[in-house]
């Protein structure tokens, strides 16, 4: 074996080994629904070709010539509290270079320090930030290419972490027969400052990368169009180990890891649904499969799962509205805005 093959191979093993486990590492916040259309399709959508500036958060190969010279503007009301949302600006060069530029952000609130006996002694906050710098380039009439680097910052109380990220997308759009496809690679990269230091320096996580691949299909003769979305697809294992948190007698359980082969094959995926009567309005409904069987209490009835949301055009600006239920009695709410510059030009 070549010295090169050696290379390669240990680096696709130790891959394998940095995201062999499910929801292990750091920067969470990158997945969660950068807009409310993304939200009510069930958090994530690589292959929806559409006027939709935010779809470039997820599939950097999204920006096209109609998305020159869009803003959009995202804002969640999350669980406890908490708010997150995104911003971002495009403009195209010439005919074959997309450009973007966004920014993700969760701000988990004001918090109170305590010592030990419960003594007030100030106040702490908890951000996340991440800045998405977008190209995407034509490669066919039918096939767009993009990718994305994304310095990541993070504060909690007085611990800061920084990392860096890249994503790479490939977009497939047969608009005579109403289909696109969708392919990404999502945050490859490595935290440059852990949050702590240990007796052999930064102590450091991985990034919770995820391969993604999705295809749309509206249907001839309705206005419905169809989406799949499969994600972790680096990784068949979905399911959570049993660990122990250090403190006696507690051990953190999410479920158990005797989980079938169906239930897992669905645990890869999103299935998302559109009602689209015209380019001005739009109504959509999902179901997310993992979250469902993660999120579900027994003994209640829930719509853990299951998202919706629609859009209208008013004027000049699209405004979409999105809702997630996680738990009985907890939901987030999502609210978006999108407009393009080009239609205020006199």
């Amino acid at each position: 074996m070549s010295k090169k093959n050696i290379v390669s191979l240990a680096f696709l093993l130790h891959v394998g080994f940095l995201f062999s486990q499910a929801g292990y590492g750091v920067y969470s916040f990158l997945d969660l629904p950068v807009s409310s259309r993304l939200a009510a399709l069930g958090g994530s959508n690589v292959s929806l070709e559409e006027n939709d500036l935010s779809f470039a958060f997820r599939n950097p190969s999204m920006l096209k010539t109609e998305t020159d010279n869009m803003i959009s503007l995202n804002i969640a009301n999350y669980l406890a509290d908490i708010k997150f949302g995104s911003a971002m600006y495009s403009k195209n060069f010439g005919k074959k270079n997309y450009f973007a530029v966004g920014v993700q952000f969760v701000d988990y609130g004001l918090f109170k320090e305590t010592n030990e006996i419960n003594d007030i002694l100030g106040d702490f906050t908890a951000k996340d930030i991440a800045l998405n710098i977008i190209y995407a380039r034509p490669i066919s009439n039918r096939i767009t290419v993009g990718g994305t680097l994304k310095p990541i910052f993070s504060t909690f109380e007085r611990y800061t972490s920084v990392g860096i990220a890249l994503d790479a997308g490939v977009n497939y759009n047969y608009e005579e027969k109403f289909f696109s496809a969708g392919l990404v690679l999502r945050n490859i990269g490595t935290q440059i400052k852990g949050y702590y230091s240990e007796e052999n320096g930064q102590h450091f996580e991985p990034l919770p990368f995820d391969i993604q691949a999705g295809i749309t299909k509206k249907l001839l003769h309705a206005p419905l169009r169809l989406s799949l979305t499969l994600h972790n697809l680096q990784h068949w294992d979905l399911s959570h180990n049993i660990e122990n948190s250090g403190i006696s007698n507690i051990n953190t359980v999410a479920e158990s890891t005797d989980i079938k082969f169906l239930d897992m094959a669905f645990r890869h995926s999103i299935i998302g649904a559109e009602f689209v009567p015209s380019k001005n309005f739009y109504l959509a409904a999902s179901y997310n499969h993992r979250r469902h069987q993660e999120l579900k209490m027994p003994g209640f009835k829930s719509m853990a799962g299951f998202s919706f949301g629609g859009g209208i055009k008013l004027y000049k600006f699209q405004v979409g509205f999105g809702m997630s239920q996680f738990q009985v009695g907890n939901y987030s709410y999502q609210f978006s805005i999108n407009t393009s510059l080009n239609e205020f030009r006199l």
